[in-house]
């Protein structure tokens, strides 16, 4: 079962540590961080393949919706806060749910399942096809799923390495093309590399061979690396 990165922003401690609890106890999340304020959470959700996002609403500073409307392609979110007035602008935002403190583990699974599906039904349709087209230069290059080895992030670009040989260098952030490929397949080993699991050649303690050329796996990635591929079927 693949699992939902997700992170936690509430400036209350108490209301964390029970999203925390309640994550601990389902097999598909995996929680990457808790965040007290929402500006500490803009960069993870940036450079972090996130997949989910518990948001409380009423906080200091930036509140949980400004925060919602300021970030491009934000992953999906479900809203939590002890104000269910806030319901109808939380849905106007596309939020999978909202939950009203203090909201009970079944309640939270209910919202999880739901986003669980979601997130299903979008990566189905993301690999309805085998294959993506990737704007290199002033060309769309039609690149095949089975004829990526990994690819590599170079800070604004990307640069795909093919079985071929050949390279395919693309403007865009490593986590937006990881979002494009299909997620049983492929995984994110570091901040700078996603690999094709079934290009490893081997993997020796934290470092993995694709073909003849040897990637690091990030510490923070260590974890979700080794659960994937313990379950890659």
């Amino acid at each position: 079962m693949a699992k939902l990165n997700c992170i936690a922003i509430d400036d209350e401690p108490l209301a964390l540590d029970i999203i925390e609890d309640y994550i601990k106890k389902i097999d598909f999340l995996n929680l990457i961080k808790k965040c007290y304020r929402a500006t500490d959470a803009i960069e993870i959700i940036q450079k972090e393949n996130i997949d989910l996002i518990f948001l409380d609403i009423q906080m200091p500073g930036i509140t949980g919706v400004q925060l919602a409307k300021s970030i491009k392609n934000i992953p999906p979110v479900i809203f939590t806060t002890a104000y269910s007035n806030y319901a109808v602008e939380g849905f106007e935002l596309d939020a999978v749910d909202y939950l009203v403190k203090p909201f009970t583990f079944e309640r939270f699974l209910k919202a999880v399942n739901k986003a669980y599906e979601l997130h299903k039904l979008k990566n189905k349709k993301q690999i309805s096809n085998n294959f993506i087209f990737v704007k290199s230069e002033y060309k769309n290059i039609k690149v095949n799923f089975k004829d990526i080895l990994f690819i590599e992030g170079l800070s604004d670009y990307i640069k795909i390495h093919l079985t071929n040989g050949e390279k395919i260098l693309s403007l865009q952030s490593l986590k937006a093309f990881f979002e494009k490929l299909p997620q049983n397949d492929f995984i994110r080993i570091h901040r700078s590399y996603i690999i094709s699991i079934d290009k490893i050649k081997s993997i020796q303690k934290n470092r993995v061979f694709i073909g003849e050329t040897e990637l690091s796996v990030g510490e923070s990635y260590k974890n979700e690396f080794i659960n994937k591929i313990v379950n890659y079927n």
